[in-house]
């Protein structure tokens, strides 16, 4: 171990070039998996956050379900009745409104019954149950477009006005911050022409896009009742895959992910063959003086992992320095247990890059240094 820590004084320029690469590297697969995470966070965390366990789609919605699915009221009643389960309708969709004060925000209208266990719960105002129809309760990310509590949204070109009486968590689907209405007034968000004069309520279709199942029922139960009315039934994490653009998102981060795991060893691996090829004759003539293949071996691990390990925890530090950089100004998220499983893995990548150099170490022939090429 002494003539490692020397060989790693006496070569630093070369060691703190290569510990540089491996920093570069960590820190690039940690914005990578923040972003990963922040994309991932910014598309579903609305959905992440209901307290269902499974989601009752229509059959004929095979894809981006959400904005697709619309199920009735006589299909509700056979679900419930069927399973005997606790649910309650769902309605997704993406619009866009105007404040009182001239704030243009879009919004993602999650529409609930008041009463049900969807309704949010609030951190500023009050919630949906008693507020009335036309009311509305944002997530906290709308008031950084400057909505706040006791404002009028007017929905664009259907000119439906609700009243924003309270904040909830900060929450979004498909990157856009969620709005919690009751399901009638999604209905009308929904389902209302563009420009056409206001709905009575028995033009509006009481249908909605999903139904949220808290408690599930036996697989078999599931399966027959898809079969005989017509629906789908997720659990609520493969429901994720509904949400507009989240695979897509999550296929390409984590490609770029895997193509930088990939890199890692490969860098590690050609520094430390380059470097064993030019320590041939110090290894033979380790040989020569007693040293084993073992302890040549531990000396060129010990090396390789200084370098591989503190590389990786200076990228963790810039990582972490860029997320907090960057702050909520963009969708990036790096919980610490994220972040050290991600650069235990670096790591772990980047040691067995020198398995490529192990042979060439224990290779080394202590007759060279005797002569024997002579």
């Amino acid at each position: 171990m002494f003539l490692a820590l020397l060989e790693l004084r006496a070569a630093r320029g070369r060691f703190l070039l290569m510990g540089s690469v491996v920093v570069l590297v960590a820190a690039l697969v940690g914005i990578v998996s923040g972003f990963t995470t922040g994309l991932g966070d910014d598309t579903i965390s609305a959905l992440r956050r209901l307290p269902a366990e499974r989601l009752v789609f229509s059959s004929d919605a095979r894809s981006d379900q959400f904005a697709r699915s619309l199920l009735d009221e006589k299909t509700a009643t056979a679900w419930r009745e069927g399973s005997g389960a606790d649910l309650t309708p769902l309605g997704v969709s993406i619009t866009r409104g105007t404040t009182d004060r001239g704030a243009e925000v879009d919004i993602a209208a999650f529409g609930v019954d008041p009463d049900s266990f969807l309704a949010p719960s609030t951190g500023e105002g009050k919630g949906l149950k008693g507020a009335g129809d036309d009311t509305l309760v944002m997530s906290a990310q709308l008031a950084d477009d400057g909505v706040r509590v006791g404002d009028t949204l007017v929905i664009d070109r259907l000119g439906i006005r609700l009243r924003v009486v309270g904040a909830t968590e900060r929450s979004s689907y498909g990157h856009v911050p969620v709005a919690y209405v009751p399901l009638t007034t999604w209905q009308r968000i929904r389902f209302s022409t563009p420009g056409a004069p206001a709905a009575t309520a028995g033009a509006i279709p009481a249908q909605y896009s999903a139904l949220a199942v808290r408690t599930a029922p036996t697989g078999a139960t599931a399966d027959a009742l898809d079969t005989r009315l017509s629906t789908t039934t997720l659990t609520k994490e493969k429901a994720y895959e509904a949400a507009p653009g989240y695979t897509g998102e999550r296929v390409t981060m984590n490609s770029i992910q895997v193509f930088l795991y990939l890199i890692a060893p490969l860098v590690v691996g050609a520094f430390f063959a380059v470097w064993t090829v030019q320590r041939q004759p110090e290894l033979a003539l380790l040989r020569a003086l007693g040293a084993s293949r073992r302890r040549l071996l531990g000396h060129t691990l010990f090396q390789a992992a200084a370098v591989v390990v503190l590389g990786t925890a200076a990228g963790a530090l810039l990582a972490g320095a860029v997320g907090l950089l960057v702050g909520e100004k963009v969708p990036f998220s790096l919980p610490a247990g994220t972040l050290t499983a991600t650069m235990c893995t670096v790591a772990a990548v980047g040691l067995a890059g020198t398995v490529l150099t192990l042979r060439r170490v224990t290779r080394a022939d202590p007759l060279t240094m005797l002569g024997a090429n002579r």
